[in-house]
């Protein structure tokens, strides 16, 4: 058995850990480009489909602490396919997140030096994927010591982003004050009922780093009371601090020079912060930006690495991937396998694809989780049962917004993994019986 180390306190760093790198130094500017001025309102109701899916992921995970989140929830309130579908979608979802981490990661880095070679920061983010799986193959405690580390330079570096930017604050870059010709002038101005959907199907990929608090369920200390409570403060101190970065980015800025900064650079927020005149910032911003990316990564290798052991207890992967070992149990064979499957992705060297396709599969993901939540018995059950239906119905929705090449691409991945089950179990069984 896993050891129970995660207080409350632990489990909201590692939870705000998961979320900011990628949503804050990725997400919202990929949104800018997308849907200029209107990828704030889509921060919002991003904001609101993360929070019912929160809700649900809160009372499941006080029903069922247990290592594998909805891989979990899946088999115990619905079907074992069911929760082999959440399973592998947790895994090609998140795979692709911590690979959009480790480039963006390595693209601040070299950004900074001046390298802009596609093959360096292909190399580089490799690199820093195998660190990072060593870190976390030697346990819990350490991973969380350097957690906590990581998660307090980026708030910092955040904050002061935020601040600068709230400060050099001009009116036009909002609209404020304009004639309505003015703004429908404007580049990005104009309503796209189907860009907005679509920024906000990627900024919903932003909040979700809180379902890693789940995964991590059979390490919680009092589980039924530490996860739920945990899920729901790292999801509002990720939404306001998505607030306020994203507001002073377009306020000192505007979207046109947020979407053009992410066009021209992997670091778009640097860039923002080289011109607005704070000694230090830009500085602070590239170390803010490096652990973030780093944090994303950490966690998302302990969460990935806990799915992969919860499918390898119920033989939907090989068994050796279950096994234990160490002082602190950790399941390393479990660590190296989603750090292998990180470090091929990362070097495919396209945020933009991976981190769209880990759109598309983590909302099918959560769509099984408020699916979940809407099947727990009524004596489990802490919130209406109509706000998991809805959130059901959002996730769904949502995901038929993104781009049709990866939504191809994400079925045709969800079916060989009903392939590569249905193999396997075929495989197993011929092996019992003989």
């Amino acid at each position: 058995m896993l050891t129970r180390r995660l207080g409350l306190g632990s489990a909201i760093m590692l939870g705000l850990g998961s979320i900011v790198g990628t949503g804050a130094f990725v997400s919202l500017g990929l949104a800018s480009e997308i849907a200029g001025l209107w990828a704030l309102p889509a921060l919002v109701l991003a904001g609101a489909v993360a929070a019912l899916n929160g809700l649900s992921s809160a009372q499941l995970a006080a029903a069922h602490p247990v290592s594998g989140g909805t891989y979990e929830y899946g088999h115990r309130t619905l079907t074992p396919s069911i929760g082999f579908a959440a399973g592998w979608t947790f895994l090609c979802a998140k795979s692709a997140s911590a690979a959009t981490a480790a480039l963006g990661c390595a693209g601040y880095a070299l950004h900074w030096f001046g390298v802009d070679d596609p093959n360096a920061r292909r190399g580089s983010a490799i690199a820093i994927c195998i660190g990072v799986t060593l870190l976390v193959a030697g346990g819990l405690k350490r991973s969380n010591l350097a957690n906590t580390l990581i998660v307090s330079v980026t708030l910092i570096a955040l904050l002061a982003f935020a601040i600068a930017g709230l400060i050099s604050f001009e009116s036009a870059n909002l609209g404020i004050g304009e004639s309505a010709r003015a703004v429908a002038a404007r580049e990005n101005s104009p309503f796209d009922l189907m860009l907005f959907l679509q920024a906000t199907a990627l900024l919903f990929v932003a909040y979700t780093g809180y379902g890693r608090i789940a995964t991590l369920g059979e390490e919680a200390r009092d589980p039924s009371r530490t996860i739920p409570r945990a899920i729901i403060a790292t999801l509002f101190a990720s939404c306001a601090l998505y607030a306020l970065v994203a507001l002073g980015a377009f306020a000192s800025s505007g979207a046109d020079a947020f979407a053009a900064s992410t066009k021209a650079s992997a670091a778009p927020l640097e860039s923002l912060a080289a011109k607005l005149g704070m000694p230090g910032l830009r500085t602070l911003m590239v170390i803010g930006a490096l652990t973030a990316m780093l944090g994303v990564l950490l966690n998302l290798v302990l969460g990935l690495s806990r799915v992969v052991l919860a499918m390898a207890r119920r033989d939907d992967l090989p068994r050796s991937f279950a096994k234990l070992k160490g002082d602190e149990p950790s399941p390393r064979a479990a660590v190296v396998l989603v750090g292998v499957i990180i470090a091929s992705l990362a070097a495919i060297g396209d945020v933009r694809a991976t981190w769209s396709f880990s759109a598309f599969t983590v909302l099918l993901y959560y769509a099984i989780t408020n699916l979940a939540a809407a099947r727990l018995p009524k004596d489990q059950r802490r919130y209406p049962v109509a706000l998991a239906w809805l959130g059901f119905a959002l996730c769904l929705s949502l995901a038929w917004f993104v781009p049709l090449e990866i939504w191809l691409s994400g079925s045709g991945i969800v079916a060989l993994g009903f392939v590569w089950r249905w193999l396997w179990r075929k495989r197993a069984l011929g092996r019992s019986v003989a």
